[in-house]
Formats: structure tokens, sequence, C-alpha cells
């Protein structure tokens, strides 16, 4: 009893949790429920519809449904969206012309469903009238091969019983007898019913037995079972035809990425790879190839600005680096015409400090309104004393180049420049270049190691190549070509290993494809070539990276030794004071800021926020109320200046200029309970 009682209070505290859950879901507006579970019920895909039922505002629903159009749009350039408008025809003909022998409306009948999803049949055969077979209509389809459906098939429809609605036929669930209102036979001999019924309706028989004609496993004395895979494919054709990754980037970007561009997600294709430099340094290589390049045109000239946003986010999710680089494009008639046949690819490169991390990119496309993203798990290694392999770079094509000056560029090992696609799609007049880093080898691992480089088609292996380690002159930078002119077309793996006395000891693999293609556009690349590794940049920005790690001794190292080689950088100076304000070396920050308020132009906002809080640490409220002051006449009022300005004006004993300031954030940001507890607590003492 007691344990049919704590039973009972468990199910009704799940009962009131659900219902909980139910009242914060929002309610979905009928407009908006009538388009899902009606106009595109037949159309969408589980994951749109998933992401649909998580909107929380009618603003997101209304870009949701205007991407779901634009993504079926067959002709983007027009201004009629074709596949819509000819979707919404479909559902008023179902409406008018079905439904009309049952008590549903036309959308909803086994007729109207077929025809909302495939279209008006090439053919339709109608028997009708005939007491021997119940009424019933054969719907021919051809030329939906582009869909995965058969060459030419047929779809039938029956009156079961002679009363109501037109049902879809299967023939391995129905069978030829459930056509024929007084067959008595056998109800298993499917042979029987179905001579019976060509003795009545030859053409009706025929496709009860399969609907795919020329079917040769109709003759085996049973229907055809692929007549029921043909239907299960007619039901989701529609979803296979879409690309719904959209629906998802819609969601995750919705509200990061301005209104406009929302409902313009394209698709790409990316590479990510971690190379270190010999200067120690690890950088994360990567490129992003759109889908598409939409261009503006005023006259004869084409251009646009691509916006690439880069974040990377600790595993405590913590926003360890950011970024943002902008790409301008401009083109004249005869470039348009040569990039136009050719995919975009934009490489880029940047140091990052150990650990693992989130990586993602946002590039947006200023002409276009469009978007696309990368997002990939990446790790730079912690221990540099460990035998360490780096993951491989196919390319279809290196050249050999010293770089000059030091200059880095992605996707360069020494001397080696690696021109890579993310597809991985080679051609078999291609030669595969292999590149990759072994790096902390122990001497005895360098003088009997072995490369072992082994192909596998379909899991299968079918060819592998051995060099010594010792012949690669460029260690820890490796590379090796292979002609692919005796590999046909497959989908294939290439494992790298580091065998020493026949032991593995490092190994990697990747995977790429050998095209039947004779020919393939090469993409044209928009590269960054950045400085050399002792510039002052690098230090900055691993400081930055330790900073936002919480890791104030390497953040200083690095910003120290920014600031040595480059003392007039403003940033580098900001970032460095930042750390001493964290460390509590206020004494510090003076030194560093001042010079930066004798020129000119005033510095940054942040470096009178900075100053004028190491003031107030060292007691110096003076001067940390005189900062304050330059702040705001060069930058305007906000609540964090006059929040300082009032603590600063507090501690003087100054109430009068104290309640000022709190006051005026008060009316800038009502929503400051600190700060009206300050302000009340002045005023109760006046």
């Amino acid at each position: 009893m007691r344990k049919n009682l704590v039973f009972v209070f468990f199910a009704l505290l799940c009962l009131l949790a659900a219902n909980d859950i139910l009242a914060l879901k929002p309610t979905l507006p009928e407009r908006y429920k009538k388009w899902l579970d009606e106009e595109v019920v037949y159309i969408i895909t589980p994951l749109e519809k998933e992401v649909f039922l998580k909107l929380q505002t009618d603003r997101e629903r209304d870009i949701f449904t205007e991407a779901f159009w634009k993504n079926r749009d067959s002709n983007p350039a027009s201004s009629e969206n074709e596949f819509k408008t000819e979707h919404y025809r479909r559902i008023n003909h179902a409406n008018h012309f079905f439904g009309r022998s049952a008590p549903l409306p036309g959308w909803k009948t086994d007729r109207g469903r077929i025809y909302i999803i495939l279209g008006e049949p090439n053919d339709i055969q109608r028997f009708e009238g005939k007491s021997q077979v119940y009424p019933c209509e054969i719907w021919f389809y051809q030329g939906m091969t582009d869909i995965g459906l058969p060459p030419g098939f047929n779809l039938v429809f029956f009156q079961e019983g002679g009363v109501g609605d037109y049902r879809l036929y299967s023939p391995t669930r129905d069978g030829p007898q459930a056509l024929m209102p007084s067959y008595r036979g056998d109800p298993i001999d499917y042979m029987a019913a179905y001579r019976k019924l060509r003795e009545l309706e030859p053409n009706v028989a025929d496709a009860s037995m399969s609907l795919i004609p020329g079917d040769a496993s109709a003759t085996l004395g049973r229907p055809s079972l692929s007549s029921d895979l043909l239907i299960q494919k007619v039901e989701v054709s529609p979803q296979k035809q879409v690309k719904d990754k959209y629906a998802q980037k819609f969601l995750q970007y919705k509200d990061i990425v301005e209104v406009e561009y929302t409902a313009n997600y394209i698709d790409s294709q990316a590479l990510v790879k971690v190379i270190k430099d010999p200067s120690g340094l690890y950088f994360v290589h990567f490129a992003i190839e759109p889908e598409r390049l939409s261009v503006s045109q005023f006259e004869d000239k084409y251009y646009t600005t691509l916006k690439v946003n880069g974040s990377v986010i600790n595993q405590e999710n913590k926003p360890i680096y950011q970024f943002e680089r902008a790409i301008s494009l401009d083109f004249d008639q005869e470039k348009m015409l040569t990039v136009s046949r050719q995919p975009l690819n934009i490489h880029d490169m940047f140091p990052l400090i150990p650990g693992t991390y989130r990586f993602s990119i946002l590039v947006k496309n200023e002409a276009s309104k469009e978007f696309t993203s990368l997002e990939q798990n990446i790790s730079i290694p912690q221990d540099e004393t460990a035998a360490r392999m780096s993951s491989l770079i196919l390319g279809y094509n290196v050249t050999r180049t010293e770089a000059k000056e030091g200059r880095l560029k992605p996707f360069r090992l020494g001397s080696f420049q690696v021109y890579s696609q993310p597809s991985r799609v080679f051609l078999k007049k291609d030669s595969l270049a292999v590149a990759f880093q072994m790096m902390n080898l122990t001497p005895d691992e360098k003088a009997k190691g072995e490369v072992k480089f082994t192909f596998f088609k379909e899991d299968q292996e079918f060819r592998s190549f051995s060099r010594k380690i010792g012949e690669y002159p460029e260690l820890p930078n490796c590379l090796e070509e292979f002609s692919l002119a005796e590999f046909s077309p497959a989908h294939c793996r290439i494992k790298v290993s580091l065998l020493v006395d026949s032991q593995e000891v490092l190994s990697g693999s990747d995977e790429f494809d050998v095209t039947y293609l004779e020919q393939m556009a090469r993409p044209w690349v928009s590269s960054r070539t950045l400085p050399n590794p002792d510039d002052p940049v690098y230090a900055y920005l691993l400081g930055s990276q330790y900073f936002n790690s919480g890791k104030m001794e390497e953040a200083r190292q690095n910003l120290e030794k920014a600031y040595q080689k480059k003392p007039d950088s403003m940033d580098i100076a900001l970032g460095l004071a930042q750390v001493y304000m964290v460390r509590a070396e206020y004494s510090r920050v003076e030194s560093l800021l001042l010079p930066f308020f004798s020129q000119a132009q005033p510095p940054k906002y942040e470096l009178f926020v900075v100053l004028g809080k190491a003031y107030q640490s060292l007691g110096q409220l003076g001067k940390a109320i005189e900062v304050y002051d330059k702040a705001i006449s060069h930058y305007g009022i906000n609540i964090n200046l006059l929040n300082n300005l009032g603590e600063c004006y507090f501690q003087l004993g100054n109430a009068n200029e104290a309640l000022r300031a709190w006051e005026k954030s008060l009316e800038i940001d009502p929503n400051q309970p600190q700060v009206k507890k300050n302000v009340e607590a002045l005023k109760e003492k006046k």
C-alpha cells in the first residue's frame, strides 16, 4: 500500500512538472498552426518542423517561413518563387476536386496528398460503374528519376467497399482480391485473384500486382514488394529534395546574425588543420568554401564584401579569442566570367594557446545578405615532449617556395605551399600531395623510423608504400606525392604510420574521392599573408588569449614581451595594463597608459576606464575623477563612467556630486539594484 502511495505521489509530481513545462511552451498562433499542420505538412522535413516548434516569436516564425520557401526555390533569380506558387496551386486543386465523397478536406485525402506531393499525373485511367470491380483510378507518372523514383510508375486508388473516398492501394497489404466486391476465393491465393481480376479489367489487374510496369518480381505469384518501397519513396520524396541544414543554422544563429541574413543560409565545405611553426607557435589554418558567391553589379563592375567572424571557445564555454576580417572583392567583366566558373576558397590562419576548443566561423556576404558557417573542435597540444603526428593535409597541387622575409601563409609547411580543397576530390590525372608533421621524435625513432602509406578502398587495402623517416630533409615537415593515374573512381582512405622495428608508433588518416570526371574547376583562393613569427602581434594575441583563459602569469609574460618590442601600440599597452589590474599592480598602469593621453587623438575609451580604475584603487580619487570627466567629454555619458564617478565622489565625502552621478545613471538604466540602494542611503542621510 505504501509503495502504491509513493508511486501515485511520484506520478502526480511528474504530471505537475509536465504541466509546468507545457505552460512555459508558447502557444502556436492559429495561422502558424495551419501553415505547419496543413499547408506544408507533406513537404516539411522532421528537422524543419522541430526547429519551427522551438521558435519563440511570430517574427522568428515569419523569417523561418521565408527561409523555408527560399530553400525550395528552383530559380532564385526570378521575382516569383515558382515552387511556392505551384505548391499552393496543388493544395487548391486537391481541396476543389478531392474529398467530395468523404468528410475530409481534399488535402487530407489520399489522392489529395499524392497530388500535392507529385503534382499532375501524366495520365489517369478511371474505372467506374462496374458491379464486379470497385471504382478505382490508376495514375501514371514518369520523368521523376531525378528525385529517386522509377522512370515510369502507377499509383492506384480505389473506393473500398464501393463507398467513401478513394484510398491508396498497396499490392502487398490489399492484394487484387481487395478490388473485387464479390470475390470469395482463397484470401492468400494472389494469383487466383489476379486471374479473376484480369478477366474483368486487365489494366487494373496488371497494376494490382505491381505499380511498376515491367517489374519481373510480380510474376512470382505474390504482389511485388518493390511497390510498397515505391509508395514509401513517394511519401518522403519532398523531404529528400531539400537540404534542411539551413533550419539548424537558422536556430543556431537567429540571435547572432542580423535579421536580413537569417533566411539566407548557404551551405559550405570547410577544412581546419593545426600546424606548428618552427618558432614553436601553433597556428590554426582554415579554409571555407561557400556553395556560391553572389555579387552586386554597377555598370561593368562586380563587387561584394565578405565579413569573416571567428571565435574560439574553451571547454568552460568561455570566449578565448575572437576576430573579424573584411574581404573586399572587385572584378571587371572579364575577371567575373572566370571567377563565376570557379568556387571561392577563403584561407586564413591564427595562433592559439594550448587547450581544447570549439572553433566557429561565420561568413556574411554583404551584397546578397547570405551567410554560411563552420564549427569544429580543435586541440592544441599541451605536452611538447611526447612524439606527435599532425593531421594530414591532402592537396591537389604543391609549390616549393622560399618564404619571403619569413612571412606566414595558410597551408604552408616550411617550403611546401599546399593547395587543398575542403571537398578533397581528385582527378585521375592529379597527383595527390600528402603533407604532415612528425614532431618530438627521439634519436632512435629518427634513425630507425619508417613512414608507411597505406591506401584503402571500401575498407580494403589495395596499395602501400614506405620511406625512411631520414629521407625527409625538412623534418618535422614531410611531403609525399602520389600519381592517381592507376586509381579507379572511388571513395578512398589513406593511412600514414610511423613504424619503428615494425611497431606502429604514430598514425593518422584522412579520406578522399577519386572522381570519374575528366575536368574539375579548382577554386580561386582569397588568402591572407601574415607577418613573420618574430612580430610582436603574436605575443600580443597569445597574451590576450591567456588573459581570457584566466592564466595571468602566461598573459603577463607574452604581453610584456610584445610591449618591449612595440611600446607605442595602444592595444598592447591596454592588454598589459588589464593584466596588471588583475594582479593588483596598479602603480604600473599609469606609466603604461599616460603616454597615449598626450597624443593629438584621444585614446580608446577602454584606456580611460582602466586608468581611472587604477587611480581609484591607489586612492588617487581626484586623478580618477579627472580621467572620467575627460572620458565623458570625448565619448559621452554612460552608466559605467557615471557609477565610477559616483563612487569617487562618495569616497571623497561629496554626497551631492555622488548623488547627481548615480541618479543620472539610473535615468539611463533604472534596473541597477545596488545603485538604487546607494541613492536611497544618501537621500536618507540628508
